[in-house]
């Protein structure tokens, strides 16, 4: 079958794949957009009693477990050496340094400042891409999106805040960034690594693989001797079930979903809403501080990732036709 354009375009050859009704789209794209956008005042709220590379390590080794076991019956797919170090390589880069980061970070910035700078990982894909050898050079509406992207978070963080006088914290911007940079370090690599053909099957992989890693560091912090089962809170028990469940297997499975029966343009639209939808839930659930500045940064960065995923998008739908392989899959794991 022909595939055509629009939300009914890119049924690609996958196996069976069923045309997607209007009820079936709207309830995945609500569930990228609100529950990934919610993530970032889980793991707050998680990280409040518990340690936070702890809490994140077992988290996705839980998820990553059930994701696998279901994936493996469902599929009877054998797994290579070769894939599992190509998951490892991608679960550190993406859960240890960027989930992680944000975890981390969580306990020195507000929920939704952090999904704000999170907000700045395509233009830093857009750029290693660039850097790379036979690189993609960017065009000037990408440059202008990097441009407005890297001025939003400058605006974001703030000159008082750069000087240590102001209310976000510089340190945990700085690990942000730096988790950011692994994110994208790993969303690249995962285009060419050796994977299975069941996405799932893979994301279990990455999930259980970074997973580990980061129960590791936490070990290695320390953060054993801050576990207190007792003292830990019903908020912080409840955030951490809901990330399990519908922070990484129910989100992360619609946005599979999303890959196979939309427009890449379309299903990742979720970059653009999530850090407004953690804006708003911080405000809202969690006393953070809304302000004027927060709200023109938020615009500017999403004006400048909106830029380049645009452009990004319409070049990957010129230069190939859509691909159904795991490793086309945008490897975002989102807190």
């Amino acid at each position: 079958m022909k595939a055509r354009g629009g939300a009914e375009g890119q049924l690609t050859a996958a196996s069976g794949d069923a045309r997607a009704s209007k009820a079936q789209l709207i309830a995945a794209f609500a569930a990228t957009w609100l529950i990934w956008g919610s993530t970032y005042l889980g793991i707050r709220f998680a990280i409040e009693t518990m340690p936070p590379f702890l809490m994140a390590g077992s988290r996705f080794l839980i998820a990553g477990g059930i994701i696998l076991v279901w994936a493996r019956w469902r599929t009877g797919e054998r797994t290579s050496p070769a894939q599992w170090r190509s998951a490892a390589i991608i679960g550190t880069l993406l859960l240890m340094g960027g989930n992680g980061a944000v975890t981390w970070a969580e306990q020195r910035v507000p929920s939704g400042v952090a999904a704000l700078m999170v907000a700045i990982t395509p233009c830093l894909i857009v750029l290693l891409d660039w850097l790379r050898p036979r690189g993609t050079r960017p065009t000037g509406q990408t440059v202008a999106g990097l441009v407005l992207g890297l001025a939003g978070v400058a605006l974001l963080i703030g000159p008082d805040s750069l000087l240590g006088g102001g209310r976000i914290d510089p340190l945990g911007a700085a690990v942000l960034f730096a988790g950011s940079l692994s994110w994208s370090s790993g969303s690249i690599y995962a285009r060419h690594a050796p994977a299975p053909r069941a996405p799932l099957l893979f994301t279990g992989m990455q999930m259980l693989c970074g997973g580990t890693v980061l129960t590791l560091a936490g070990l290695l912090a320390g953060e054993a001797g801050r576990v207190d089962l007792a003292g830990i809170s019903l908020k912080s028990f409840l955030s951490f079930a809901y990330l399990i469940v519908f922070g990484a297997i129910v989100g992360y499975t619609a946005y599979i979903w999303l890959m196979r029966v939309t427009t890449p343009a379309r299903a990742t639209t979720y970059a653009y809403v999530n850090p407004v939808v953690a804006v708003l839930l911080g405000w809202m659930f969690a006393g953070e501080s809304l302000t004027g500045r927060m709200l023109v940064a938020a615009a500017v960065i999403i004006a400048g990732v909106a830029l380049i995923s645009g452009v990004s998008q319409a070049q990957a739908r010129r230069d190939r036709p859509p691909s159904t392989g795991p490793h086309s899959r945008a490897q975002r794991v989102h807190p």
